[in-house]
């Protein structure tokens, strides 16, 4: 791999590790703040993703250091270089959570794909990795979803435009 194309590589393992790593905390937020009659299941379905995901960013951090680079994992870091804003959602209901975790899972799982394409002419280990880790988001946005729809398949959240209109429309 070219010294371009490895450092184009890291750059987007850098991204990909701060979005992981934003989700692997904004899980552990909604874990502790969920409430309401359908909290324990929630709550108990939420750390196995908390652990999962915590392990993508161990593995894209490692795959940074393996291509030469330094991966960043401080929160300030983190704050600074992300395009997206803070969870606001605190204790509140686990309709509105889930619908909150919906957009959340969507932006994540959209840049993950994004990087993935990008990958193909790059780097297809690193390609390997993410699709790997997509296929687990996935999986998990399934559990949240699964949550939001009705007997026919209608999503509570369709159309929403950002998490504080997702929470609104699941609630």
């Amino acid at each position: 791999m070219s010294d371009k194309a490895a450092a184009r590589v890291i750059e987007l393992l850098q991204e990909r590790l701060d979005a992981l790593n934003d989700l692997h905390l904004t899980l552990k937020h909604v874990h502790w703040n969920v409430v309401g009659p359908h909290f324990i299941a929630v709550h108990e379905m939420l750390d196995p993703q908390v652990d999962a995901v915590r392990a993508m960013t161990d593995a894209v951090a490692e795959r940074i250091a393996t291509l030469g680079g330094s991966p960043q994992g401080t929160p300030g870091g983190l704050v600074e270089r992300r395009g997206w804003s803070d969870y606001s959602i605190g204790r509140a209901p686990t309709q509105e959570h889930l619908g909150a975790l919906d957009i959340a899972y969507q932006g994540v799982i959209t840049s993950q794909r994004e990087a993935i394409t990008e990958l193909d002419e790059l780097d297809l280990v690193t390609q390997d990795l993410l699709i790997g880790n997509t296929e687990q988001l996935e999986l998990f946005h399934w559990f949240v979803r699964a949550h939001l729809e009705d007997s026919t398949g209608r999503l509570s959240t369709k159309g929403a435009v950002g998490e504080q209109d997702a929470a609104h429309r699941a609630g």
